[in-house]
């Protein structure tokens, strides 16, 4: 804010303006910048891809990716406004593909490979849902981890 003094002729002071106005040329932060140009992001056009299913009793994550594995869009039972138990319920990793699968559908995805994995109840209800979002599954594929052997036993007590 700069104060502005007017003086009278007896050289009084009478009022005491205070504009807002700042000179440009002595802040150089506020001098006008050009703005950088954003290059127009290329629309990929992908054809096939893999979907990738993590099951849990907790949640289901629902990702969708290209045949490289680079991610196009992704879902989860949370993200899409399940609270607490409801999360690990069918109906929420419905909800969870058909997100992920809309998100997906603008990059032209129409056949795609299933990779599940984990033991929780969102498993086929997500599968059945990409087959009624009309999307051609070729595979499915169970990822999930089976134990062999266990978990190492507790050292022998000593007396």
């Amino acid at each position: 804010m700069a104060e502005e003094k007017v003086l009278t002729s007896d050289k009084k002071e009478v009022a005491t303006k205070q504009t807002d106005e700042v000179a440009v040329d002595s802040h150089p932060e506020l001098a006008a910048k050009p703005k950088p140009s954003k290059r127009k992001k290329a629309k990929r056009n992908i054809s096939r891809g893999q979907v990738h299913l993590l099951a849990t009793f907790n949640n289901t994550i629902v990702t969708v990716t290209d045949e490289k594995g680079n991610t196009l869009s992704t879902a989860s039972a949370g993200s899409t406004g399940f609270r607490g138990s409801k999360k690990g319920t069918a109906y929420a990793a419905q909800v969870a593909a058909e997100k992920a699968i809309e998100m997906a559908k603008t990059f032209g995805l129409s056949k795609v490979e299933v990779f599940v994995k984990g033991v929780g109840l969102g498993r086929e209800a997500a599968i059945r849902t990409l087959m009624a979002q009309r999307i051609n599954v070729d595979s499915i594929k169970d990822k999930t981890a089976v134990a062999h052997g266990g978990a190492r036993p507790r050292k022998a007590k000593r007396n």
